[in-house]
């Protein structure tokens, strides 16, 4: 076995006690509401060595009866960006900050937020991406608090498309692609803003 082939087999293992964690985590506000409409907590997808992880705000409503991360319109619109850049979404992760679909696509409350974060923590850990592009104002917020970028900290019409360095990692704020299914002069705003995206990697 090679030095790549153990890394990845570490970090499989790895990612795997993520989803089992959050799985059994009942603690948490939303667990009834999974058991209730037999949802599944929607962990993360994509190349455990992925250069690029997405970070979304929370699953919905399909994602939570699939388990699988941005798998309906918005999630299209994300294969459609990646695509524009020539990136395979088999290349990159994606994954939410909160784990489980809050009731009627509400927005995830702080502690939620609070949670379900830790496990996004070790995400990043595990994976080490190069660039981290959150996707809506909730991911932006808590990756850049919890990362050291608070003082850069505005609305996400003033930073989408920015980039900024982390200790470990780029970080790109974008759109929800979900905001461009109600108002489509945001895609147009998402194409040019991934772009940047594959300048860092």
């Amino acid at each position: 076995m090679n030095c790549d082939e153990s890394l990845d087999n570490a970090r499989d293992k790895e990612l795997k006690k993520v989803r089992d964690e959050v799985l059994a985590l009942i603690r948490s506000p939303l667990y009834a509401e999974r058991i209730k409409n037999k949802y599944f907590p929607v962990i993360g997808e994509g190349s455990h060595s992925a250069q690029i992880m997405f970070i979304g705000e929370a699953p919905g409503e399909n994602e939570a009866k699939t388990g699988r991360p941005f798998c309906g319109r918005a999630g299209k619109i994300l294969d459609e960006l990646l695509t524009s850049i020539n990136i395979a979404r088999k290349d990159v992760y994606v994954t939410n900050i909160v784990k489980d679909r809050p009731p009627k696509n509400r927005n995830p409350l702080p502690d939620e937020i609070a949670i379900y974060a830790p496990f996004l923590d070790r995400q990043i850990e595990i994976i080490k991406p190069k660039v981290v592009a959150t996707l809506g104002r909730f991911s932006m917020q808590y990756v850049m608090h919890r990362y050291g970028l608070e003082k850069e900290l505005s609305s996400i019409s003033v930073l989408h498309g920015k980039v900024f360095s982390a200790k470990d990692f780029k970080l790109v704020s974008l759109y929800h692609p979900a905001a461009a299914i109600y108002n489509q002069h945001l895609l147009g705003t998402l194409k040019e803003d991934f772009k940047v995206l594959k300048t860092l990697v």
